[in-house]
């Protein structure tokens, strides 16, 4: 670390559309340890970014008990549990825009209402049990399959987001939520689509982007580290994105380090482009529209907390 440098944690999901964002701030890390294996490709002053690959719901539980992490990617679903901490960051977002985590199963005639019912009753004595393979309780994506379903009571089984296909393959459990690379590949293990939460909160709210990752900063790094910290880490997360975006190609090769073995380079592209655009960059007044929507639903559902506090950078 240089003279004078403030370092920074900056921590995000192991998958490929997180690696691509921000390896020109952070310089590119060895997925499977974590340690830095270049240097950063944009000059950030005296702020040094160290990346922190962790799983999603890792982070989510991090952000909620510790929250020690400075810049954190976290679940939409549990940053309304850390409002007082932690701001969410215009750039750096992951929506879904008419598209999200899909709920899957294995094949059989059930339409989707039937799934939903059997869900709700827990099997209802049908030929299912009503298990559901979910990435975490406070991932986005049980948020809003919570809502979808109408209730949080139902028989979910959390696990870390790569296990979620092969239990559903497997039988351990009837339904899967899939995120991150899972949305594109679960029909290479023999899996079906029940719904896609996104279509679905995109016909819901007319229109709107199904908010899911989102990046955050904690609300005392100028108290901490100094008057204008905050605006020139937001600042540099952006031009982190812009970087990336405009070299594709290498970002690309990078981000295909994180993707999960079974992917296609056409796949792993697919899916980066689902999620690194232009509400990336900026959710601008649409974004933050579907964020405010999605948390104000699942507070009034008592689905989560009142997030009406929520700062926003």
């Amino acid at each position: 670390m240089s003279h004078g440098a403030i370092k920074l944690t900056l921590a995000h999901s192991p998958d490929a559309d997180d690696a691509f964002m921000w390896w020109p701030i952070t310089g590119k890390v060895d997925p499977g340890t974590g340690r830095a294996v270049s240097l950063p490709a944009i000059r950030t002053g005296r702020l040094e970014f160290d990346a922190v690959p962790m799983d999603i719901q890792a982070l989510n539980v991090r952000a909620m008990e510790r929250g020690d992490l400075d810049i954190t990617a976290i679940s939409m679903h549990a940053l309304s549990h850390v409002t007082d901490r932690y701001a969410l960051t215009r750039c750096g977002a992951s929506m879904g825009d008419g598209y999200g985590p899909k709920v899957v199963a294995r094949p059989s005639s059930r339409s989707m209402d039937e799934w939903l019912h059997a869900v709700r009753t827990r099997g209802g004595g049908g030929a299912c049990d009503g298990r559901v393979a979910v990435p975490g309780r406070q991932t986005t994506a049980f948020l809003v399959f919570s809502l979808l379903l109408g209730t949080t009571e139902f028989d979910a089984r959390p696990m870390s987001f790569e296990h979620v296909v092969p239990a559903v393959v497997r039988g351990d459990a009837d339904l899967g939520i899939v995120i991150h690379d899972g949305q594109i590949t679960f029909a290479q293990d023999g899996l079906v689509q029940v719904v896609d939460l996104g279509a679905w909160w995109h016909g819901r709210t007319g229109g709107l982007p199904l908010p899911l990752g989102a990046n955050a900063v904690r609300r005392d790094l100028d108290e901490r580290l100094g008057r204008g910290v905050t605006a020139s880490v937001t600042g540099l997360l952006h031009d982190s994105i812009v970087y990336a975006m405009e070299h594709w190609e290498e970002s690309i090769e990078y981000a295909a380090t994180f993707a999960p073995g079974g992917a296609t380079p056409e796949q792993i592209e697919r899916f980066v482009r689902m999620y690194v655009n232009d509400l990336t960059a900026d959710m601008g007044s649409r974004g933050e529209s579907a964020v405010r929507r999605l948390l104000a639903e699942g507070a009034a559902a008592g689905f989560c907390p009142d997030a009406g506090g929520l700062v926003v950078f």
